[in-house]
Formats: C-alpha cells, structure tokens, sequence
C-alpha cells in the first residue's frame, strides 16, 4: 500500500487512528467523518468487536464510499486491550508511521490530532492527551468519576513510578517504532490498566513520553463501557506489572 506523502504530517500523512468500537452505529457516522474532517491525509481503522446494534455493517458501508477507511471485524467482545493490540498488528504490518488510539464516543475531540501529529513528527516518540498537565482537564464528569480517574491514575503512578501524570487516558499516539520497542506480545492488560501498561512500557524502554493537555467531555451519546470489574482489575494489574520482568 503506497500512503500519501510524509511532507505535511499535521494534516495526517502517514496516520491512522484506530477506532474500537462496540454499539457505535449511532456515533459512528459522526466521529469518522470528523476524524477525517481534522486530518483529511489519515485513515481510519474501526475495529468492531460484533456489535449488536449492527455498527460493523454500517462500517464497512462508509469503507466502502471512502477509501481512507478500513474495517476489522472481531468475533466478540473481547476487551478494549485486545482490540487496540489487533489494531497495532494491522497498522505495523502496513506502512502507517504515526498510530492512534481514539475513541468513538466524542470524548477525544479531532481537533487535537494535527497537535499530536507535529509532536510525533518532531520530538515524541508517544504523545499522550492529558488531562493532568496545565491546560488539559473534564467536563461534566461526577465526583465519583473524577475521584477513580484521578485515583487511578496517581496510585498507579506510585506503584510504577513513572512520570506520566495521566497514566489511565486512552488518547495517545505512537509513531511505529515505538510500538515495536513497547513488546506489544508482552503486553498482558486487557481492561482499562491496558493504558497503564502501555505508558508503563514505553518508559521502561526509554521513549520520549510526551503529555499534551486536552479536554475531556463526558461522553454525549451511547454508554460508557467503564465497570467495576475494569477498575478492579487496574489496581491488581499495577503490581503485576511492577514485579513483572519483561
């Protein structure tokens, strides 16, 4: 496959962003388009995990009018960790150099990719949006979603002692070799310590981390996949990878 030129990567030369999605037909035919709107060089990957709601069928309908946008269809539902692994496996068997985690659900906004891209072209290796440095932050989160998103985050910190302020954000960006060095077939996360893990890696392995604020809504339309269960599983996880070898 031979990708549009490397000279203007803000505008998305050499990207995808890889979208899993999960009852998202209604989000679907909005986010992609602005996705696409934002970085009109990019592609899209939507990785559906077989939706109920038919968010797969209605995917490979847009595939099939633009030719920026490709579909991967799941089995199941498997874990968000286990979709983004098989999105990385697909764009590092292609020739993307600037890979992209975003979700579907308009809580990533399009408009900071041309940010992250120029930062991935220039002097990152990972950028993540983050909602812990100056400028970044949440909108219309609760209490107690803010209390476990920054409690996540900071204990998880502590465990792994790493610099990454927003360790649990799921907006982040990685140019391709980065993602080779992470060792994405160590990676043991499946729920929301998938994020922890990955920033966990690539600190380990030296790589220029960069934090660029964003701001956060909740989401608008569609439900919030987040459980106890995930977040369980996060404060177990940690340990795991701090007495973890590899």
């Amino acid at each position: 496959m031979k990708l549009a030129s490397m000279a203007d990567p803000r505008k998305g030369a050499g990207a995808v962003i890889c979208i899993p999605t999960f009852n998202e037909r209604e989000n679907l035919p909005l986010i992609v388009p602005a996705v696409l709107e934002a970085v009109p060089l990019a592609h899209v990957l939507v990785v559906d995990d077989n939706s109920p709601d038919g968010t797969g069928a209605l995917a490979d309908e847009m595939a099939a009018a633009d030719s920026r946008i490709h579909v991967m269809h799941r089995e199941g539902k498997k874990g968000l960790g286990k979709a983004y692994l098989a999105a990385f496996e697909w764009a590092l068997e292609r020739d993307y150099e600037f890979i992209f985690e975003f979700d579907a659900d308009f809580s990533h906004k399009p408009e900071y990719l041309p940010t992250f891209l120029a930062l991935l072209d220039s002097s990152a290796d990972v950028v993540v949006g983050s909602r812990r440095v100056r400028g970044g932050g949440v909108e219309n989160w609760g209490a107690a979603r803010r209390f476990i998103s920054w409690g996540g985050s900071m204990y998880s910190r502590v465990v792994l002692q790493v610099p990454v302020r927003d360790l649990t954000g799921g907006f982040n960006g990685f140019r391709r070799d980065a993602l080779q060095r992470i060792g994405l077939e160590q990676v043991s996360s499946t729920g929301y310590c998938f994020q922890v893990e990955l920033k966990y890696r690539a600190c380990k392995q030296g790589l220029r981390v960069v934090e660029s604020p964003i701001i956060f809504p909740d989401r608008t339309r569609g439900e919030s996949k987040m459980s106890g269960d995930i977040f369980l599983e996060a404060v177990t996880q940690v340990w795991k990878l701090r007495r973890s070898k590899t």
